[in-house]
């Protein structure tokens, strides 16, 4: 049977006191295709409790382990339907959003996480790929899963994964059945999206790519994109593991340094 919006939840990343917290849910409710909202976080206070109870959305608090790793494998496994969405609390889904990625993911025999290309929300504004060099890079490093033959190919992923990562993780919708029980490794602060792209690249089924900038992943100060990339040292240091999964150490030396002098496209 195919999936519907009935197999899917958003799982929305709630932290602190974001001021886009309800624009995030607003995009969600907007949905073409209707689907249930969760909301999960490590950072309990009154300002995310009157926000799910005035929205009615149920609450799950991580009483563990904290960090963006175990936070976002709490909100993976709080999520009880076969498909789920890690939605990042400042970032915003086009209203078809889940609609084509439920058309995609029943394209396939074995979907394993199907995703979106994305633009940048900056200063309210829509950014998009013919404005960005880093969103025109990761547009082309992608052009090689279209097809979706090449979408089933591990060789093929693992090259695409091979050079940065192109996948933005707030696009991705997970297909639990065919995926592990938990896909994050503490291990990682910056690149544990990719880390788990890799992962699963290994696995057999597809990687469903829709070739369509139906979410809006926001860039601010606060934002943990913007604040993992000011971690100069940090960053690389993950980049450089991460490439040596794929190529030689030298050669994942010489691809690190060209890569990180392009990572100013997300300062502000």
């Amino acid at each position: 049977m195919p999936y519907t919006s009935q197999d899917h939840v958003f799982a929305v990343c709630a932290y602190k006191q974001s001021e886009y917290l309800e624009a995030c849910i607003d995009s969600l409710e907007r949905q073409s295709d209707a689907s249930r909202i969760i909301m999960c976080t490590a950072t309990p206070n009154d300002f995310i409790s009157d926000v799910a109870r005035r929205r009615g959305i149920e609450l799950f608090v991580n009483r563990g382990p904290h960090g963006i790793a175990e936070d976002w494998n709490f909100a993976y496994a709080q999520a009880d339907a076969p498909l789920v969405t890690l939605a990042h609390q400042d970032d915003v889904y086009d209203p078809d959003y889940l609609k084509r990625i439920l058309a995609s993911v029943n394209r396939a025999a074995t979907p394993l996480i199907a995703f979106t290309d994305y633009y940048e929300l900056r200063n309210g504004k829509k950014v998009f790929a013919d404005g960005n060099k880093n969103l025109r890079v990761k547009e082309l490093a992608l052009i090689p899963l279209r097809p979706a033959a090449f979408q089933r190919s591990r060789w093929v992923r693992r090259r695409v994964l091979s050079l940065c990562d192109p996948i933005c993780c707030p696009a991705v919708t997970y297909i639990k059945p065919n995926l592990p029980p938990v896909l994050f490794e503490p291990h990682f602060a910056s690149d544990l999206d990719w880390q788990a792209w890799e992962k699963l690249s290994r696995m057999k089924g597809s990687f469903c790519y829709v070739h369509e900038p139906l979410m809006g992943h926001r860039i601010h100060e606060e934002s943990t994109t913007t604040l993992v990339i000011g971690d100069n040292n940090g960053r690389s240091a993950e980049d450089l593991e991460m490439y040596m999964k794929f190529w030689p150490k030298p050669i994942a030396v010489l691809i690190n340094r060209l890569y990180s002098a392009g990572q100013d496209a997300n300062r502000m």
